[in-house]
């Protein structure tokens, strides 16, 4: 159990730890007391968003690729009992444009982690996975975990892949695993030039006075769960294991205009978005249903999203 292990000063391996949400649940690992290896390429993590985390506690940062051979010597000498895999490609576009770097990095890479975990004799693993890419455009809204998986792009492919390989590398290896499915992640860290997520993009249009790109029509809606709340839903699926499988929601559908109107508000920004084709993978409509999250996990969402804009936007005016 995490907080049985945390008391413990327990050790744990967290993959793609210098991005928005690995750094954020760094944060909260190293204030529970874990000692802490982070791995990460930095081709999009950033080592500040690791300062504080690194002047309060055991914190270890290793530059590593996942697709690596040195990632297998890395977990070795550091030898944890939980892994957290969040290292991905995580752009749907991307994804599209080039589905081969997408699968060398979420498929190769994170067979290349299993192997590894295996070999140094992991208890646990927790697989960050997709709510949104995964389930297609024909699913019934909010979505449930039972829904068929039929993905639309080589990102939701990639992930699927990967839950795939975890329930065989159960049943063959007995590396125990849970996996959660986030809906749109935003929050403070977010890089509103590398990484996806309109709510960073907006802020920071905003904020700068540059009317932002809106893709489509702006009717497109998504299921915006902040950054804070899905950390707290990792922690809680480390305990839960056993192979079970969490979407992390808060089953509202928001437009692209809802979210650009509300951080224009709180900005004060009166200047209008620009409009641009759609994007080729982006579903029309994603929300997730997260009753099962809810039952055997005890999480729910407690941010609401007027206040995760806030903070949203008061982080990006504080960080230029």
């Amino acid at each position: 159990m995490v907080r049985n292990r945390a008391a413990a000063a327990g050790r744990v391996l967290v993959t793609g730890g210098a991005g928005f949400l690995g750094s954020h649940l760094v944060d909260r690992l190293v204030s529970e007391g874990w000692r802490v290896l982070v791995v990460d390429n930095l081709s999009s993590g950033k080592l500040s968003r690791l300062a504080d985390a690194r002047r309060r506690g055991a914190l270890t940062i290793h530059k590593v690729d996942v697709r690596s051979g040195d990632l297998a010597a890395a977990a070795a000498r550091f030898s944890p009992d939980l892994v957290f895999h969040l290292a991905a490609q995580t752009s749907v576009a991307a994804s599209m444009a080039d589905p081969s770097r997408d699968a060398d990095i979420n498929i190769t890479g994170g067979v290349n982690l299993l192997e590894a975990a295996v070999a140094v004799g992991v208890e646990r693993l927790v697989f960050t996975s997709t709510g949104g890419a995964l389930y297609g455009s024909g699913a019934a809204l909010p979505t449930a975990e039972d829904t068929p998986l039929r993905p639309e792009s080589p990102y939701g492919i990639s992930k699927k892949v990967m839950e795939d390989y975890l329930h065989f590398w159960k049943q063959a290896h007995g590396l125990d695993y849970a996996v959660v499915r986030p809906a749109n992640i935003y929050g403070p860290r977010q890089d509103p030039g590398g990484e996806a997520g309109v709510v960073a993009v907006f802020a920071r249009a905003c904020l700068d006075r540059t009317r932002p790109t809106i893709f489509g029509e702006g009717t497109d809606t998504r299921d915006y769960v902040y950054v804070d709340d899905v950390v707290d839903a990792l922690m809680r699926a480390a305990e839960a294991g056993e192979g079970g499988v969490y979407n992390i929601g808060t089953g509202v559908e928001t437009s692209t205009t809802e979210v650009f109107e509300a951080i224009a508000r709180c900005v004060r920004f009166r200047g209008g978005a620009v409009y641009g084709p759609p994007r080729p993978g982006d579903l029309p409509h994603s929300a997730l249903d997260c009753r099962k999250a809810r039952r055997e996990l005890g999480w729910q969402p407690y941010t609401s999203f007027e206040e995760g804009i806030r903070l949203t936007v008061d982080w990006f005016g504080e960080n230029p």
